[in-house]
């Protein structure tokens, strides 16, 4: 699976995270479900969105990208993700 995620996404040349960078997104994880939990359902899908729309206009990368090329490889989108 990894090396299929090196060769579909945007991270050609993968080779692994930090310890301080996966400790940061578990983190950064766990304080999300705890925002989640208390804000109401409609902010944490708008707060969603906003997360996946920022990444998508400043760097051409995020998660749902990141899904899409996993399971759909496109070339057209890794093109142009690639004119950052």
């Amino acid at each position: 699976m990894i090396d299929r995620y090196r060769a579909t996404t945007a991270a050609l040349g993968y080779t692994g995270d930090s310890v301080i960078n996966s400790l940061s997104d578990i983190a950064m994880m766990c304080l999300g479900f705890f925002i989640a939990r208390k804000l109401p359902v409609w902010s944490s899908v708008a707060l969603l969105f906003l997360l996946e729309l920022v990444p998508l206009f400043v760097i051409r990368d995020n998660l749902t990208l990141n899904v899409w090329t996993l399971l759909a490889p496109n070339a057209a989108v890794q093109a142009w993700q690639a004119t950052r």
